[in-house]
């Protein structure tokens, strides 16, 4: 497959420490980036990429085929609808937007200029993460009757990227706190191993440990129209030091659980418990590529061949975005 050419608009930890290294490990190239912050276009310039102050320069560059949206979630909405006029195939970082109405919005401008779009729920393409969704359609768990997952960390007040302050425990740029930033994942994660979304949900959030105005951490039940039953915790109060990271899917003929998958590192464990014997064996995946690697070849095949694009909707993920905003009782 041809190398897909990318651009990145926000060049902050997560585009610099994954989404950058993922498109190297991809076999694809990183062309340009655009940020208003001086020391983060300087860092894409040594990575090889040329720096935008602004998202004109970075539309206007031609070998920009796909481009990566990793700014605050208040400004998703305004990137990608003028990488839609543009023509620009996009792939946007979850949540959606900061807001329910921005995120229709951007599934307007999707549908309207008929681009190729994907919220990057990396979580899909975990390694572990697949060969899960595999086993479950391979009726190795029998009947799927429970999802549960904890993905947690500690996010402080005085967290700071480049010295800019934490965005992330701002309401009117994130939109919410850990439910808002973590929860989408786990949702989407679900509708992903099940083949089958979330229909209904309850939440409760709390304002425990940080010293902030958003929520530091959640609780999620959930169930899907088939009715598997799913419960999410997520948090900014958890010690990064202590187990925080954990997915099990039960069935009425075994169990699979994985550990330290969630998040954007590769690697983990995986393991099947057999429900008649209680034997335990670990399962086998690739533990070297990262989900942010695999997100990137997946997205770039996609954008080269149409007919797998299938894998990709704004739809889907207006829905996972409809569920968050009822979690925080909107709507």
């Amino acid at each position: 497959m041809d190398a897909v050419g990318w651009g990145i608009v926000g060049y902050g930890w997560v585009a610099r420490d994954y989404m950058e290294p993922g498109i190297r490990a991809a076999g694809h190239r990183l062309v340009a980036v655009c940020d208003p912050n001086p020391e983060c276009r300087a860092a894409a310039e040594r990575a090889g990429a040329r720096g935008h102050a602004d998202l004109a320069g970075l539309i206007a560059e031609p070998g920009v085929e796909a481009v990566y949206v990793a700014t605050p979630n208040h400004l998703h909405r305004g990137a990608v609808e003028a990488l839609a006029a543009a023509g620009k195939a996009v792939l946007c970082e979850k949540p959606m937007a900061a807001t329910l109405a921005d995120a229709e919005a951007i599934a307007r401008a999707v549908e309207s200029q008929k681009i190729f779009y994907g919220t990057a729920f990396d979580q899909r393409h975990h390694p572990a993460h697949r060969t899960i969704r595999a086993q479950v359609a391979a009726g190795r768990l029998g009947t799927v009757t429970t999802v549960r997952i904890v993905y947690a960390c500690w996010l402080g007040r005085d967290w700071s990227e480049a010295g800019q302050p934490n965005w992330r425990i701002d309401a009117a740029q994130a939109g919410g706190g850990a439910l808002m930033d973590l929860a989408p994942h786990g949702l989407d994660l679900v509708d992903f191993l099940l083949d089958e979304p979330i229909a209904d949900l309850a939440a409760l959030t709390q304002s425990r440990a940080q010293d902030y105005s958003v929520d530091d951490g959640a609780l999620l039940i959930g169930r899907t129209a088939g009715g598997a039953l799913a419960s999410l915790h997520v948090a900014y109060n958890c010690p990064d030091a202590l187990p925080r990271r954990r997915l099990e899917v039960v069935g009425t003929k075994g169990m699979l659980i994985a550990e330290n998958t969630m998040g954007q590192t590769a690697g983990g464990s995986l393991s099947f418990i057999d429900g008649a014997s209680g034997r335990v064996e670990p399962l086998a995946f690739d533990a070297d590529s990262s989900p942010f690697t695999e997100q990137v070849r997946a997205f770039g095949s996609a954008l080269r061949r149409p007919e797998e694009r299938g894998a990709y909707s704004a739809a889907r993920d207006l829905h996972t975005m409809r569920l968050v905003a009822h979690a925080y009782g909107q709507g």
